[in-house]
């Protein structure tokens, strides 16, 4: 039986690779241009993320149903602040489901994960796999369905990302095109969840791809974006996210208050991107069971929610409420504070979630306060506190992320307040400029600079820790001891054996090298040529590398000794036997060769 099950199982693999070359490499390529190729793949992934989203959205209905509904009716849990005592249970009860995966897929599960997602699409060559796939529709349910302060967008998107990455590694796609097809996926993705295709392909332009896209990019986002939606509102239906009244901004004499705003804006979101990793540090610091710091944070959160419930899962409906006039402006300002107290207690303890939807609720209940408090200063000039809510999606979004693109669309496309275009655009970007000048980190890349990443240059950084320069060093080389005379040099320069030569002691370990440039003073006299040994004009403190040191790594060594040539050890603690000499120029040349081969695949 055993040996059947095996037999079937090289069988079906055998059939699959057969079929994926048969795409990939012959079909495909026959039947249509690299161009359609693209298309057509994006085309597929657009819908299947759409079938991924359903299914997330689905999982974090039944959650919400058993976890918080049902939760709260066994516990009682009702109106009154007495009836809402035990409501902390639940947000603890959904942590402390997250401990056996969190067991079974360490560094997987726990904690906001989106700037891991970024890194590995930008620095890592975009590999993701059906495992993150699948753990970011269960855990980010079970976290955001116990009442935790957390959002499905940014699991969304890596849902989205991996389905892209699955489907180019299946096909044999190049590293780039996979990076495209992770961005088509992730823009499919936020377009579905959303509603909002054109915030989709905004968010994968500025977020995934960095703002670096080529004509062919951007059509094969738009595609998936496009399918995704489609295939989301068949599901779901063609309705707005927020219903928001009609709102008539006063004009020309408004636009000092909008970019007053927008700097408003700027502050808390810098004021939050702090406060989400100072709490996150603090968290790491505690000398507690990591399994259980979830559970903490769940339980704060539910201690806060006795006395404000809005700030439990990711507060749609009191959005709703606050843009339709419902809520009293002294609770919205301390909605401000607790739902980013909240939400860096859910994803700062290690429960799982995203920060889109806590960033519109902030900017909602952010754009409520200025706007009363503007109507109070300026009443002749300012426009209705609910119109300053609405203003306040987008830009508060735009602020913590520094993608003012995708904030703006999105802002309009939940609201469908195309009319208030001008406004939005003054008020995301005085926002965007406001959170850039203040801090250089998005929420996003605060904790990848930290750790010393930078994405704009992290692929570059990948093509240089790809190279070896045992692959590029050259074996041809002289070797001098340093008690020859320095005629020696002398000769094998003008005989054209080379401009730099190490120079070895009489055990043979290197003591350093000897250029041109220090031979150049004796040169001209050859008397002196004759007395003076090499060993007396060596540069000895240099740095070396090795056969298994990076491109990088030998970079910083040009860098410090500021040499056309550095020799190349066995042991670099000792200085000991040389194997070989590495030129900067072949440094040069191997990593442009390494480049253009990656964007002609």
């Amino acid at each position: 039986m055993k040996k059947n099950r095996i037999a079937i199982l090289r069988s079906f693999w055998y059939l699959s690779h057969k079929l994926r070359r048969l795409l990939s490499r012959w079909a495909l390529r026959f039947l249509v241009n690299r161009h359609s190729v693209t298309m057509l793949t994006a085309m597929f992934i657009g819908a299947a993320s759409a079938v991924s989203v359903i299914i997330f959205r689905k999982t974090l209905d039944l959650m919400k149903m058993y976890l918080l509904e049902d939760g709260q009716r066994l516990l009682g849990v009702g109106e009154t602040l007495q009836s809402r005592i035990l409501l902390p249970l639940i947000p603890a009860i959904g942590a402390a489901l997250l401990i056996p995966l969190s067991k079974r897929f360490p560094g997987e599960v726990n904690g906001y994960t989106f700037p891991k997602f970024l890194a590995r699409v930008n620095v890592k060559g975009g590999a993701i796999g059906i495992k993150t796939v699948l753990l970011r529709i269960i855990a980010p349910s079970i976290t955001i369905g116990s009442g935790g302060s957390a959002g499905v967008e940014g699991p969304a998107a890596v849902i989205g990302g991996g389905i892209g990455s699955i489907v180019g590694r299946w096909l044999g796609f190049s590293e780039k095109q996979r990076t495209l097809f992770v961005a088509a996926g992730a823009a499919g993705a936020i377009a579905a969840i959303f509603n909002a295709p054109i915030a989709g392909v905004m968010f994968a332009l500025e977020i995934i791809l960095l703002g670096n896209y080529e004509i062919t990019s951007f059509g094969a986002l738009v595609v998936s974006a496009a399918i995704a939606t489609a295939i989301s509102q068949s599901y779901f239906g063609n309705e707005q996210v927020f219903i928001v009244p009609e709102h008539v901004f006063t004009g020309l004499s408004e636009t000092p208050i909008f970019l007053l705003f927008g700097a408003f804006i700027g502050v808390i979101a810098v004021f939050f991107i702090k406060i989400f990793y100072k709490i996150s540090d603090v968290f790491d610091s505690l000398a507690i069971n990591p399994f259980l710091k979830p559970v903490l944070g769940g339980v704060i959160v539910g201690i806060v929610a006795i006395f404000f419930p809005q700030v439990m899962g990711d507060g749609y409906g009191h959005i709703t409420e606050v843009l339709a006039g419902r809520s009293g402006v002294l609770l919205c300002l301390a909605l401000v504070f607790l739902k980013i107290f909240a939400t860096t207690m859910t994803l700062g303890s290690g429960s799982a979630g995203g920060v889109f939807a806590p960033s519109l609720f902030i900017g909602a209940m952010a754009g409520r306060t200025f706007g009363a408090a503007s109507q109070y200063v300026f009443p002749n000039f300012s426009s209705a506190p609910e119109f300053y809510a609405m203003l306040g999606i987008g830009a508060f979004l735009s602020a913590v992320t520094h993608a003012p693109l995708t904030g703006m669309f999105l802002m309009l496309e939940m609201t469908q307040g195309y009319k208030v275009i001008i406004p939005v655009m003054l008020t995301t970007v005085t926002g965007v400029f406001v959170a850039k000048t203040l801090l250089k980190d998005s929420i996003d890349t605060f904790s990848l600079s930290r750790q010393g990443i930078d994405l704009v240059t992290g692929k570059e950084i990948n093509v240089m820790e790809s190279l070896k320069v045992r692959d590029i060093m050259s074996k041809d080389f002289i070797t001098i001891r340093e008690i020859e005379p320095i005629k020696i040099v002398h000769d094998l320069i003008i005989a054209g054996s080379g401009l730099c030569f190490p120079v070895v002691n009489g055990q043979g370990g290197l003591k350093g090298v000897i250029t041109v440039d220090d031979i150049t003073r004796v040169f001209s006299e050859e008397y002196i040529q004759q007395i003076v040994t090499v060993g007396e004009l060596t540069t000895e403190d240099i740095p070396v590398v090795t056969g298994y040191d990076t491109l990088r790594r030998a970079f910083e060594c040009f860098s410090i000794a500021d040499l056309e040539e550095l020799p190349v050890v066995n042991n670099p603690l000792n200085k000991g036997e040389i194997i070989g000499m590495l030129k900067r120029g072949a440094v040069v040349s191997a990593y442009n060769r390494e480049i253009m081969k990656r964007q002609s695949d």
